[in-house]
C-alpha cells in the first residue's frame, strides 16, 4: 500500500484529531474528536473509535464512538454503562489529596488540588457524573477521613 492509498479518506487535520482523541485529561476534546473523526470511514479512524468505545473512562465518549462505528456498518456491541469505579482506588486518591491539605481546608480547596494533582481523575469523573459531579465529589470528600 503506498502513501496515497494510506492517506485516502483521512481528514486534513487527522494528526490533530488523533492527539485530541488521546487526551486523557480532556473528555470534551475526545468527544469532539469522535464527532469529527466519525465523518470519515477509514481503517485508521475505525481503530481509534474502537479504542475509545472500549476503553475511554467517560461513557459519553464511549457511546459516541459506538454510534459512529455503528453508522459505518461495523459490528459493535453497546458499551456497558455500569462501572464500579473509573479509577481503581478513588477513595485512596481522595484521602491522599485531603491529607496533603491543612486540616481546616474547604471543599473548594480540595477540589482545586484534585484538579491540579490528578486532572485525569477529575476530568473523567466530571465527564461521567455530569451535573451530579460536584455533589458526588463533595460527598466523597466529606466521607473521606484523615
Amino acid at each position: 500500500m503506498n502513501n496515497e492509498e494510506l492517506n485516502n479518506g483521512l481528514p486534513e487535520n487527522y494528526e490533530e484529531l488523533k492527539k485530541a482523541a488521546g487526551r486523557s485529561a480532556d473528555w470534551r476534546a475526545r468527544l469532539e474528536a469522535v464527532e469529527e473523526l466519525g465523518r470519515f470511514n477509514h481503517k485508521q479512524i475505525i481503530d481509534i473509535l474502537n479504542r475509545l468505545m472500549v476503553s475511554d473512562p467517560v461513557y459519553t465518549v464511549q457511546e459516541a464512538a459506538y454510534e459512529k462505528l455503528k453508522a459505518f456498518g461495523e459490528e459493535v456491541t453497546v458499551p456497558s454503562k455500569n462501572k464500579a469505579e473509573l479509577f481503581r482506588g478513588i477513595s485512596k486518591i481522595v484521602l491522599r489529596i485531603k491529607k496533603s491539605l491543612p486540616r481546616d481546608h474547604s471543599y473548594e480547596e480540595f477540589k482545586e488540588k484534585l484538579k491540579k494533582m490528578r486532572i485525569d481523575v477529575y476530568d473523567a469523573y466530571e465527564g461521567e457524573k455530569g451535573e451530579n459531579f460536584d455533589a458526588w465529589l463533595q460527598k466523597l470528600w466529606a466521607s473521606s477521613t484523615k
